[in-house]
C-alpha cells in the first residue's frame, strides 16, 4: 500500500491485490473520508477505470464537495483496468459478437469474492450504508451490468458515455436494435428492483456514428432507448437521471465535468430531488 495524498477531507491510498479469478495483480485507489468512526455511516462507491480518476483529478473533486458540505462523506474505490479490459468488462451473461467480455463473469467474482472482502478487512468495514458502482465507456457498461444482476447489493449505478451498443450481432448480420443490444435485453427480461437508481451521462460529441440515420448519434440513442426499457420495467424519473452535455466528448475532461453532478445527485446534502 502506498499513501499517495492527503487533503483536508480525504486521504488517498493505493493498493495492489492478487486476483485468482483474473490471474493478475489489480491496482485500486481508495479515497477515504476523514473523521469517520463507523463504516455504517459511509456509502461505498466502486468505480471502474480507476486509472482515469487521477487525471480529473478526482481527489480534488471529492475533497471540494465534502469540504463544502455538498455531499455526504463517501468512500470511493477506483479500480484500475488490466490489459484484458475488453474481456473483463462487458455483460457477464454473454460475450459480444466478437467474443469480447468473455471474462466479465470472472470480473464480477473478483468484485464480490476478492475486492469487497479485502476492503472490509483492510478498513474494518463489515458493512456500509449503501453501495453503488460507476464507470466510463465500457467500464460504465460493466458497472451497470454488475448492479443490475446483483441488485440486492447496490442502490445506484453511474454510467458515463456507457458502451450501451454492446451487441450480440454485427451490423452486417441482420442486426436489430430491438433484439441484439445485450444490456437492453437484460433489463427487458430482468426483475424490477424499486430501490435502484440510475445516472446516465452522454456527450453530444461522444461520437459521430448514426447507424439508423435519424440525426442522433448512437450513444445518445442507446442511452435513451435504455431509459425506455427501464421505464417499461417500472422505473420512473425519480429513479433515473439523464445528464447530457452539449459539448461533451468521449474523454476524461467530459467525465470530470459530469462526475460532480453524479455525486450531488446520489449523495447530495439538502437535495430535495435526486
Amino acid at each position: 500500500m502506498v499513501q499517495e495524498k492527503i487533503t483536508s477531507s480525504i486521504a488517498v491510498q493505493q493498493h495492489l491485490i492478487q486476483s485468482k479469478y483474473l490471474e493478475r495483480e489489480v491496482t485500486f485507489d481508495a479515497y477515504i473520508p476523514k473523521n469517520i468512526h463507523s463504516s455504517e455511516q459511509l456509502s461505498l462507491l466502486l468505480i471502474n477505470d480507476g486509472q482515469d480518476l487521477p487525471k480529473m483529478p478526482f481527489d480534488e473533486i471529492l475533497n471540494t464537495l465534502i469540504s463544502n458540505n455538498k455531499i455526504e462523506p463517501l468512500f470511493c474505490i477506483g479500480i484500475y483496468c488490466g490489459e484484458e479490459r475488453k474481456r473483463e468488462y462487458g455483460t457477464a451473461y454473454s460475450a459480444d459478437f466478437k467474443g469480447r467480455g468473455d471474462k466479465a463473469g470472472l470480473y464480477t467474482k473478483f468484485i464480490f469474492d476478492e475486492l469487497l472482502p479485502y476492503i472490509r478487512k483492510k478498513y474494518n468495514a463489515p458493512s456500509f450504508k449503501e453501495k453503488a458502482f460507476a464507470g466510463f465507456s465500457l467500464g460504465g457498461l460493466s458497472a451497470l451490468d454488475i448492479v443490475w444482476n446483483n441488485a440486492s447489493e447496490f442502490t445506484k449505478s453511474g454510467i458515463f458515455s456507457g458502451s450501451l451498443w454492446w451487441r450480440r450481432k454485427s451490423y452486417e448480420e441482420n442486426y436489430s436494435d430491438e433484439t441484439d443490444r445485450l444490456m437492453h435485453l437484460q433489463i427487458r427480461y430482468g426483475t424490477f428492483a424499486p430501490w435502484l437508481q440510475f445516472f446516465i451521462e452522454c456527450g453530444a460529441l461522444d461520437e459521430k456514428a448514426d447507424r439508423n440515420k435519424n440525426g442522433v448519434i448512437d450513444s445518445i440513442d442507446d442511452a435513451l432507448d435504455l431509459i425506455v426499457e427501464l421505464k417499461a420495467k417500472g422505473y420512473t424519473d425519480n429513479h433515473i437521471k439523464y445528464f447530457e452535455l452539449e459539448k461533451g466528448k468521449h474523454d476524461v475532461p467530459t467525465w470530470a465535468e459530469a462526475f460532480p453532478e453524479f455525486l450531488k445527485w446520489g449523495w447530495g446534502i439538502n437535495t430535495k430531488s435526486r
